[in-house]
């Protein structure tokens, strides 16, 4: 399930590409396919994510062999990034900043890594949709790991900004996940037991896998209303 748009970061064959937080891998890989070939970088602090990130790899068919193309993997911390300084061309970072407890260190640490000139693409959870399942369920709020907090966009966009950052595109993902959250927070200690989650989550399930276009072009049109992320996008200052 993919978030952000990455053609909207413009791609060259052999640039560096950091997934900051890549989890499972969903970005990382589509980074490593992207019809560019990129040097990418996955960072997360989990080991068993990025095994997973790993595995993925060998699950699909391998992309062309030229121009040739890299995938590294490190464990870390996004507020002590193992990396040198102006080390990429570009940054993304989806869905990581709500769980970080300093998100100004996470920041000040991208833009140490980002060239000058450099794009920078974050999502998180959009504000009202996550303010609704923290008001549904204190076990949401209290899952360990989970996030600790909730942004404003505008607030963040401002944040990145005061580094020195270009805003340049704003859009929101994942309509449809929305009400599927909601009904989870609202049977947050009965939810494996509760049909109607089962159903919404096969019908996510077979959504991502079939895409059809009566769902895909449903959600397009409602991300706008009802999307549960927001995705920025930044350009740094040129040296």
């Amino acid at each position: 399930m993919i978030t952000l748009d990455l053609d909207a970061l413009d791609l060259e064959d052999g640039m560096r590409v950091l997934d900051l937080g890549c989890g499972r891998g969903r970005h990382l890989h589509a980074l490593y396919w992207h019809e560019r070939a990129l040097d990418v970088t996955g960072l997360d602090l989990d080991f068993d994510d990025l095994d997973a990130a790993i595995d993925g790899f060998f699950e699909l068919p391998p992309p062309p062999a030229e121009p040739p193309r890299t995938a590294v993997f490190s464990v870390g911390d996004a507020g002590r990034l193992p990396f040198a300084d102006d080390s990429f061309d570009a940054v993304i970072c989806s869905e990581v900043l709500e769980h970080l407890p300093d998100v100004d260190l996470a920041l000040a640490e991208i833009d140490r890594v980002l060239k000058p000139g450099g794009k920078f693409a974050l999502s998180v959870p959009r504000y009202w949709p996550e303010a609704i399942c923290w008001k549904l369920s204190t076990g949401y709020q209290n899952t360990p790991g989970g996030h600790v907090r909730i942004f404003k966009d505008s607030e963040l966009r401002a944040r990145v900004e005061r580094q020195g950052y270009r805003f340049f595109k704003r859009h929101w993902a994942h309509a449809l996940h929305s009400p599927y959250w909601w009904l989870r927070c609202a049977k947050w200690d009965r939810q494996e037991d509760s049909r109607t989650v089962r159903a919404y989550r096969k019908v996510l399930e077979w959504d991502l896998i079939e895409a059809p276009r009566l769902t895909r072009w449903s959600e397009k049109l409602l991300n706008p209303v009802l999307g549960k992320s927001v995705a920025l996008y930044f350009e740094k200052a040129a040296a």
